[in-house]
């Protein structure tokens, strides 16, 4: 049975001996399988059996997203290769992926934890339901289908891009459910108005939106647009993928987390010590399911709050609020992790170029416009006699190339002359992040 109340409305003590069971098991199989784990927590002195109550997870160590670049692709999966049936990965990051892979269990499990989760969110069986995350390595777009088919409804597999496309599908299909990044699905209304339809007049009811943060505002203009209910959804590759929480229909509340599946935490981003409930922290998860990859106190690196109060909704999971932000300086372009360290790597691999840039991402429309501005150094100018039009052109265009590769997302970039970026005398702004609201979309 997808839908499961039972577990959906499981007093706390009885939920926190079904984690307290799973993650037993978990611990057990990461510490016997992957020498990474079994290291970790050799270095600081427990062991499974440690575990006699949950607090106790507090003794183990985290796991960091640089634990997965280090061990990249396969070093930190906890079952032979015969096993896997899947692998998936995050957008990138300097070049390559976070690789993470997944038993047939996985999958089973992970489609049901998204049919529930769709579930929660207004949908229902027979639902038709359009699909416009990206469909590959990314988990959006798979990790959504497989929970639509799941439940029962009918999966549109039209993954991103070609907008026109997108509404005939719309128009003719009357789907009930659509899911995607808020940024596109509002492009996609802006496409609507120019071709003369009103997207309000659409079949849709229901709207599953994440893979980049959104703002309260952008909600209301989706719903306002759509004549929706825009939920939004919360997941991460290196976790599972999405699904992890998601808001109700009823409440639009915080996102219910699946804590038959996961178990979460806050801690200081700074000391790690633990946060309690309605303090703001870092998010960090633990997965208590996963055969192939699970993941031990990961830190996510997303500012987040629980809460543990019953739901209007009559849910008593553990909600956790919208993402407020990023413990480190990560940005999300149009639905891809950008570090600013990864474009100081690419600029810095070309001599032309002094170490001195800044992005501006500001939005345009509905879409991100993302800008790195840098300078060439003077012995470059010194050399070539300046930074003529065909020169910057040339350097320009490479440099783009090299960016868009190690990236995964275009760029404008600007190449001004030397001494150009503004100079600090303590720590550089390198990011002027212009996204406070979304602009409104024409009407």
């Amino acid at each position: 049975m997808i839908y499961n109340m039972e577990i959906e409305t499981m007093p706390r003590q009885k939920m926190e001996e079904l984690q307290m069971s799973r993650l037993r098991q978990t611990l057990q199989h990461v510490y016997d399988s992957v020498p990474f784990h079994r290291e970790a927590f050799d270095r600081a002195g427990v062991k499974p059996e440690d575990l006699r109550h949950l607090e106790d997870l507090q003794r183990f160590p985290f796991m960091k997203k640089t634990d997965l670049r280090e061990n990249y692709p396969f070093k930190l999966f906890a079952v032979e290769q015969e096993k896997l049936v899947r692998i998936h990965g995050s957008s990138g990051t300097k070049g390559k992926p976070t690789i993470v892979g997944y038993t047939r269990n996985d999958i089973k499990n992970w489609s049901n934890i998204v049919a529930r989760g769709i579930c929660i969110a207004g949908g229902r069986p027979g639902d038709i339901f359009h699909n416009a995350y990206g469909y590959g390595l990314f988990t959006g777009g798979l990790g959504l289908h497989y929970g639509i088919e799941q439940l029962g409804a009918i999966a549109v597999p039209i993954s991103g891009g070609n907008t026109p496309r997108q509404i005939t599908l719309l128009e003719d299909f009357k789907p009930r459910g659509i899911a995607g990044t808020p940024s596109y699905v509002l492009n996609i209304v802006e496409e609507m108005e120019r071709m003369g339809l009103d997207p309000r007049e659409t079949s849709l009811e229901y709207g599953i939106f994440g893979a980049e943060p959104w703002s309260e505002e952008m909600r209301l203009q989706l719903e306002d647009y759509l004549n929706i209910k825009a939920i939004d959804i919360y997941g991460l590759s290196e976790v599972m993928g999405p699904g992890v929480s998601i808001e109700c229909y009823e409440g639009q509340n915080g996102l219910h987390i699946a804590e038959d599946h996961f178990l979460a935490e806050i801690v200081d981003p700074k000391t790690g010590e633990i946060l309690p409930y309605g303090e703001e922290g870092e998010l960090v998860f633990t997965s208590l399911t996963k055969e192939a990859f699970p993941v031990i106190r990961y830190r996510t690196g997303d500012i987040a709050s629980l809460n543990p109060e019953k739901c209007v909704c009559g849910r008593t999971s553990l909600r956790m609020s919208r993402i407020k932000g990023r413990v480190d300086d990560m940005l999300i372009i149009r639905g891809v992790n950008v570090f600013p360290t990864e474009i100081e790597s690419v600029l810095l691999g070309f001599q032309e170029i002094a170490p001195h840039y800044q992005v501006v991402v500001e939005r345009h429309g509905s879409l991100d416009r993302f800008e790195v501005h840098t300078e060439v150094n003077s012995a470059f100018v010194k050399q070539t006699g300046g930074l003529n039009p065909e020169k910057s052109q040339s350097l320009s265009r490479a440099i783009s190339h090299e960016l868009k590769n190690a990236l995964g997302v275009s760029v404008v970039l600007r190449i001004h002359e030397p001494n150009s970026i503004p100079r600090s005398e303590g720590k550089a702004l390198r990011v002027i992040d212009k996204r406070q609201k979304p602009m409104p979309v024409g009407k």
